[in-house]
Parts: C-alpha cells; structure tokens; sequence
C-alpha cells in the first residue's frame, strides 16, 4: 500500500469515515462488488469438471494446485439467467473462513475505495432473498452496484461432502 493510500485512509478514520476496498466485476451489463480482504486469486476461464447431484448453479469444479475448487455461476447463484463461459470469462477465487470457491463473471473491471456515505441498505423485497446475497448497494455517478455477501455465497456441507469424495 502506498503511503498516500494509507494517509488518506487513516485521514479518513480521523474523520470517523470507514473505508473499504472492493473489486468490481461484471455479468451481463450489471456490475457487483465483493470485499477485497475476501479475493485471494482472480484467474481466467478453464473447463471445469462436472460434480455430480450439484445444484444447478455449480459450474463444475477445478484444480487449484493440487485442491479441489468449486465454480460456482455467480449470475445463476443471484437469481440471474446462467453464464456460458468464454475465453474472456473470469473466476474470482474468494475464501471466507476455511471456505473457499470460485465464482464466475464475464469480466473483472475495478478496484473501488468506498465510504460508509456511499453505501445504502438493500431495499425492501418481501423476502429475505437479496439481503441473504447482497449485503448493501453503493451509488457511483449513475451506476448502483450490489455488494455480494460472500458467506451467503461458500458451499453448503453437502456440497462441501460432493467435493471432498471427488
């Protein structure tokens, strides 16, 4: 971190101003944010190998220097029509806690420092759904980005089991 980052974040803490690093990614023309402390690899597309009795929105799996990692579509985890891979695709490798998977977007496009006043709370559904998966939205220009909660989003213990006996 260069020592102008960390001045302008620690003026920003003086301030009582949170900020936080996020990665923006794209699916179809929409744009999602995820915690940066959570990405530990972004890669590019490879075929991936199917896992049996997965729910729909498991890609398939991969090798990731010798550990079993599973793809998951993140258009189709969010509810959104599923992605097909290209050359272009690209799998976000996140971790939270000793969980970790891959999730696939069309495209990464930026880092984002956001700012407690640029964040909003998830609107009102009548269901639980959005805010199980975005944990807030932030208003940049004329653009609104979901931010993923990550958690909402690792292997369930029975598709953790499905990997383990691959």
């Amino acid at each position: 971190m260069s020592s102008s980052m960390n001045f302008s974040a620690q003026r920003g803490n003086m301030h009582g101003e949170h900020r936080m690093e996020l990665l923006s990614v794209r699916i179809g023309m929409q744009e999602f944010a995820m915690d940066i402390r959570s990405i530990r690899e972004i890669r590019g597309w490879i075929a991936s190998t199917h896992l049996p009795h997965a729910p729909g929105f498991i890609k398939g799996m991969i090798n990731l220097r010798g550990t079993v990692l599973v793809v998951i579509d993140l258009a189709q985890r969010l509810g959104l029509p599923p992605l097909e891979p290209s050359p272009a695709s690209v799998v976000v490798v996140v971790e939270h806690g000793d969980k970790a998977a891959g999730l696939l977007v069309d495209a990464v496009c930026d880092i984002i420092t956001v700012t407690d006043d640029m964040r909003q709370p998830t609107p009102e559904t009548g269901t639980t759904a959005p805010g199980e998966y975005v944990e807030g939205l932030i208003m940049m220009d004329s653009r609104i980005i979901s931010i993923i909660a990550i958690p909402s989003l690792m292997p369930d213990p029975a598709v953790q089991a499905l990997l383990e006996a691959a």
